[in-house]
């Protein structure tokens, strides 16, 4: 008769498995990974005053109706013109 209760318990170990651990969502990127927070005094500015600066990364300049790809790139930056020709926005993606 123990056998069985034996056996039971064997099995009912075995179902004790730890599971997998919980996958981990990817750390958020730093959020000057592109330099974008110390560009910020560019919004406002004509457009015209990227042509006198370099940058040590991709930059990525968006201008009215221009077709853009959705991807996100942490390390590039955006700069977003309106049809003015006025730097809007300075962001990283």
């Amino acid at each position: 008769m123990r056998r069985p209760a034996l056996i039971l318990t064997c099995v009912a170990l075995a179902a004790c498995v730890p599971a997998e651990p919980p996958v981990m969502p990817p750390p958020l990127p730093p959020e000057d990974a592109c330099g974008a927070p110390g560009l910020q005094s560019l919004v406002g500015q004509s457009a015209t005053v990227l042509e006198t600066m370099r940058f040590g990364q991709q930059v990525r300049i968006i201008r009215p109706g221009m077709a853009v790809t959705m991807d996100y790139r942490e390390d590039r930056l955006n700069i977003e013109i309106d049809k003015r020709e006025t730097i809007i926005r300075v962001a990283c993606g």
